[in-house]
């Protein structure tokens, strides 16, 4: 084992959003930082690679944000995808701050640019990063190594060696070695344990095999657990989780925001049966699309299908994947593998409980509603009558989990009632602090960007 030279007071474990954010803030107050990234370079940066926008609240227009967007109406979004299962002090706070974050993300080298158009229409509530997440990380690193912080990659986190009340210690392997350093604070940042399958499997049961990991391969939750077990507090449920429906063409791992599936909306959506099972209008995309995947992992052998017409097509951001396109239903059934007959019936069923589509409207909720059908769909519900009729299967795509490890409003941990006095999380590998359940569009970059930059502080004054 290799003893690194006592020169860091602040070891970073991550390299995504909210480390880079709690790297940054720590080296501007003074502090020598070392950020301890797990992936290669070329994939550094976690699922922060993959994000394209952040939530901020606003008294008035704000670099490419228009109007305002209060803490109460944010708070509102939130509890409603929530259910209300959250911690309303952390939350206000993550929101309140988001409105700090977004000028001093620009200072540190994020572009924004215009909000998207169609289901991703939010430029009153969401900045959209020029370059998407992957533009933001790579800002953030040049930013950083600007500031003296050193990176090392593929330095992979075994053991954070918790004696008494402190990180005495953190272990990882690097370059073939097993190597330790001894910072005087540690800011874990980590991520949850989405890509360790047989943790997920033992949580959700072996449909979670099923599951794709939309994000990075990399966040198995090895820190995670090394903490829990040493009885660092845990916050949240290990089967709630970031959980959308993605093009089931996507790969096992790291298939990203491209292959998100923006359609179900315009859409019906039945499972290997042909039957529908959720009301696929009930919401503005950006407060729904994150129940999908749990509603597809509900269904048998977690699969769904999109069913679309040919006026739909353009109305959504597609996938990466082309959609499956026939000129009638039945052909459309045979090549997705679905039951003519069923499928046939279903559309026939919804067609037939469409009313007036005249009031059609695809970026706001419109009241265009079928009558008389169960499951209904309360928006946008036209009839599909138009050929060509198009297809895209449906997967569980996990982005990450919410079992976590619990903060204070300092982004401190603690062991029962006492903190660990030189331990912060930022980031995932704390939202479950915040997320019970659910999910808002942009939220996950700003607990990280907000409790990255308290861990940096709390942690930066801690060494000094």
């Amino acid at each position: 084992m290799t003893a690194i030279p006592d020169s860091y007071d602040i070891a970073v474990i991550g390299g995504g959003n909210a480390a880079l954010c709690a790297a940054i803030t720590a080296a501007e107050a003074g502090a020598r930082v070392l950020i301890l990234e797990t992936a290669p370079k070329p994939y550094r940066g976690g699922n922060s690679r993959h994000t394209r926008n952040f939530r901020c609240m606003h008294s008035g227009p704000l670099g490419p944000l228009v109007e305002s967007y209060s803490e109460e109406e944010y708070f509102s979004d939130l509890m409603k995808v929530t259910g209300g299962k959250t911690d309303e002090h952390l939350a206000r706070l993550a929101i309140r701050t988001s409105e700090d974050c977004l000028p001093w993300m620009e200072a540190h080298g994020v572009r924004f640019q215009p909000s998207l158009s169609g289901t991703l229409s939010l430029a009153r509530t969401n900045a959209f990063f020029l370059g998407g997440g992957k533009g933001l990380v790579n800002a953030y690193y040049r930013t950083a190594e600007a500031l003296g912080v050193e990176v090392l990659y593929e330095a992979a986190v075994t053991h954070l060696d918790l004696a008494d009340d402190r990180i005495a210690q953190v272990t990882f392997t690097h370059a073939g070695e097993e190597k330790t350093v001894t910072p005087k604070s540690v800011v874990v940042a980590s991520g949850g344990f989405q890509a360790d399958t047989d943790w997920l499997a033992r949580a959700w049961g072996p449909a979670a095999r099923n599951f794709l990991i939309r994000g990075t391969p990399y966040n198995r939750g090895v820190v995670l657990s090394d903490l829990l077990d040493q009885g660092v507090e845990q916050v949240g449920d290990p089967t709630q989780c970031h959980a959308v429906a993605i093009d089931g063409r996507a790969p096992k791992f790291d298939g990203g925001i491209v292959t998100r599936l923006d359609c179900v909306p315009f859409s019906i959506v039945v499972n290997k049966e042909a039957q529908r099972f959720y009301d696929e209008g009930e919401d503005v995309w950006p407060k729904r699309y994150a129940i999908w995947g749990r509603l597809v992992a509900a269904q048998p052998d977690q699969v769904g299908y999109v069913i679309i017409d040919a006026k739909s097509l353009k109305l959504f951001m597609p996938s990466v994947f082309p959609p499956i396109e026939a000129a009638t239903l039945p052909e459309l059934a045979e090549k997705m593998g679905l039951p003519p007959d069923k499928l046939c019936a279903t559309v026939d069923e919804f067609n037939a409980a469409c009313g007036d589509p005249s009031g059609f409207h695809p970026t706001e909720l419109d009241g265009v509603s079928t009558s008389g059908l169960t499951p209904p769909k309360t928006n946008w519900a036209r009839p599909i009558t138009e050929p060509p009729f198009y297809s895209y299967s449906l997967r569980t795509g996990v982005t990450f989990t919410y079992l976590g490890l619990k903060v204070d409003e300092n982004a401190q941990c603690r062991i029962g009632d006492r903190p660990v006095t030189n331990l912060w999380a930022a980031g995932e590998t704390m939202a479950g602090s915040i997320l019970g359940q659910g999910y808002l569009a942009g939220f996950g970059m700003t607990i990280g960007t907000v409790f990255g930059r308290i861990a940096g502080k709390e942690a930066a004054a801690h060494a000094n």
